[in-house]
């Protein structure tokens, strides 16, 4: 039995940072995660890296992580390697973040999207993230495409999001 699961290819670091709960914040040009409000996302590593480095700035300057910090958290994003579907989260609201964002709301979002300069981009939370219990093996589609998740490989415990609309004020981990 296999699970079909939107997917969306992510450049490292940010597929890992994204898998760790450090990012939790995803920013795109247009509202590409909109349509999956309140579904489950799966997170497709590349096999290219993220171009810009202003994921260190935000990780070393205001998160305030040390450089062994930050390459634990470097491994753990690489500990499936690339080209796999490597885990799941799950997709909260978009919102299109103005040029007239506060200050100090802007660096917030900045410090939660691990990047810098989010003025006009479309801006989506992320919650829940779960590493699957083995890679899947795959190659990665441009914007979202499907992928069947066999079942053995989903997390034995995790708190989905149809558990949280089922009970919202004490929702609980299940098992899936």
């Amino acid at each position: 039995m296999s699970v079909p699961v939107w997917c969306l290819s992510f450049r490292q670091p940010y597929a890992g940072l994204i898998l760790d709960g450090v990012k939790t914040v995803e920013s795109r040009w247009r509202p590409l995660l909109a349509s999956l409000e309140n579904q489950t996302l799966a997170v497709h590593i590349a096999w290219r890296d993220w171009e810009e480095d202003d994921w260190q700035a935000v990780l070393s300057g205001p998160l305030g992580m040390n450089q062994v910090q930050i390459q634990e958290v470097l491994e753990s994003g690489e500990r499936f390697g690339r080209g796999v579907v490597a885990g799941l989260v799950d997709v909260g609201k978009t919102w299109l973040c103005s040029a007239s964002t506060q200050q100090d709301e802007l660096q917030q979002l900045e410090q939660a999207a691990i990047l810098i300069g989010l003025q006009e981009k479309h801006l989506t939370r992320l919650s829940n993230p779960r590493w699957l219990k083995q890679p899947l093996s795959t190659r990665g589609g441009r914007d979202l495409w499907s992928v069947e998740i066999p079942a053995e490989l989903l997390p034995g415990r995790h708190i989905s999001v149809l558990d949280k609309a089922k009970n919202p004020n004490g929702f609980r981990a299940t098992a899936r």
